[in-house]
């Protein structure tokens, strides 16, 4: 069976699921409206139905992203070269055996303030990877958040708090001067995330135990639970600033200051109105101006959804949907679902559902795709790429390639069916570069990319 069918063998189950769910709710609740009590029974099975239900999604996700994993393709030199690192340094980690990483590494870094060669090697680059892939799929805060590497804590962020003012006036009257627009610079703390997982001897002595395989994954969990416990509750500690940790007030936009979030109260201590309780949900959705509402998302955790899944508005319909196609998310109110056991239980004053775009959702996705295409040209023997710093192009230097920017842009177009502008077009001095654009999608830069690495590796 291939993936596509079960993916879609996958969503008729938790469709099933969640059918058998509103059917136990809608018992539970005309019990209720009798008087009955002693429902005890209901919930439970409604808990069991909605558990099955979450089981399939992540299988869902699972074969999604097996499914979105790209083919495999010509290593380059550099990337022999870090396979090379990673079995020596699997040597290391299995029997402490230093032969070959003295020379595969061109400098050992420390593991404190020491330095020498006692501090260690590095962690190779196919580990590391590893280890952040993982990561990413382990944590679903990473799916929200906006990740940004830096080489220094002293990172700023300005933010436009907008405030540019205009008016009307005549033809031929006087223009005065307007209010400007105000910044706001965000200085997120710094902090180093770090896991010292412990193998046993015998482990290690394993032939069958996949030494790397182990850590990659031991680093990875511990790495995807502490970023996402962070991004919510965290103190600011050397470490990330939770979104929960800062200022919440009940005013609206207009008169709130920047940074303060705005919180919504159900009007009941620990819980929802007995009556509507859909409507509170609604009014957090409606205290979000449009513009925001198109990328955002509910975040709570699994057991509170479980409670608003129950939840319907005032024509009798549920509220929640579940998946219901591949790529398509399960919904609350039509807007995606984050489950996220670091959100407060409900309680007296608690903060137990966000909803807000917790990203630029255009910004991120083009983030993404400048680092596929730098990533992948640098992979490229005879290609080097630098990071841009603006617009949604790279500037890549081909000299390596034994070819100029006229040449490799003819044998990119005839031979890859790639279109890519020669350095020239744009000054004599740019002779040995071509401009590629990543206004594309994900996946045609990857085609492309792998185009353009057969055509030049042969």
């Amino acid at each position: 069976m291939s993936d596509l069918s079960q993916i879609h063998e996958a969503i008729e189950t938790a469709n099933r699921a969640f059918e058998a769910f509103k059917g136990l709710n809608d018992q539970r609740l005309q019990k209720l409206e009798q008087g009955e009590a002693g429902l005890g029974d209901k919930l439970a099975a409604m808990h069991q139905a909605f558990d099955e239900m979450l089981g399939v999604k992540a299988s869902i996700d699972a074969l999604e992203a097996r499914m979105n994993r790209p083919a495999a393709a010509y290593l380059s030199d550099a990337e022999q070269l870090a396979q090379h690192h990673k079995e020596a340094f699997g040597q290391y980690l299995r029997k402490g055996s230093e032969l070959g990483l003295r020379e595969l590494e061109s400098k050992a870094y420390a593991a404190s303030t020491g330095g020498g060669a006692d501090g260690g090697y590095a962690i190779p680059k196919v580990i590391d990877r590893s280890i952040e892939a993982l990561a990413i799929n382990l944590s679903p805060i990473r799916s929200i958040a906006s990740v940004q590497e830096v080489v220094t804590p002293d990172f700023h962020k300005l933010v436009n708090v907008r405030g540019t003012g205009s008016g009307w006036v005549g033809e031929v009257a006087a223009r005065p001067a307007t209010s400007t627009s105000g910044l706001a610079d965000i200085k997120p703390p710094m902090g180093e995330l770090y896991a010292n997982p412990q193998a046993t001897q015998q482990m290690l002595d394993d032939v069958f135990f996949d030494a790397e395989q182990w850590l990659a994954e031991e680093v990875a969990i511990e790495f995807a639970r502490a970023e996402g416990a962070a991004f919510i509750v965290g103190d600011g500690v050397n470490k990330p600033s939770g979104f929960l940790a800062g200022t919440t007030a009940t005013t609206d936009d207009a008169t709130r200051n920047f940074g303060v979030l705005q919180h919504v109260v159900t009007g009941v201590a620990g819980g929802f109105p007995a009556t509507n309780p859909a409507d509170v949900l609604i009014a957090l959705v409606g205290k979000m101006k449009a513009a925001y509402r198109a990328n955002a998302r509910f975040v709570m955790s699994k057991a509170l959804l479980f409670e608003v899944a129950s939840f319907k508005d005032t024509s009798g319909r549920y509220i929640f949907n579940p998946i219901s196609a591949p790529g398509v998310p399960q919904t609350l109110m039509n807007y995606p679902i984050l489950e996220a056991e670091d959100m407060p239980a409900k309680a007296a004053n608690s903060l137990s559902i966000a909803f807000g775009d917790f990203l630029d959702e255009m910004m991120s996705q083009f983030n993404r795709r400048r680092k596929l295409i730098v990533d992948g040209l640098n992979s490229i023997k005879g290609i080097t790429c630098n990071n841009p710093g603006g617009a949604f192009y790279v500037f890549p230097n081909i000299s390596g390639t034994g070819m100029n920017g006229n040449e490799f842009a003819d044998k990119c177009l005839n031979e890859a069916g790639v279109a890519i502008i020669p350095g020239v077009s744009f000054g004599k001095s740019a002779k040995d570069f071509v401009r590629f654009s990543f206004a594309n999608s994900y996946e045609n830069i990857e085609k492309a990319l792998e185009k353009i690495k057969k055509t030049v590796v042969k």
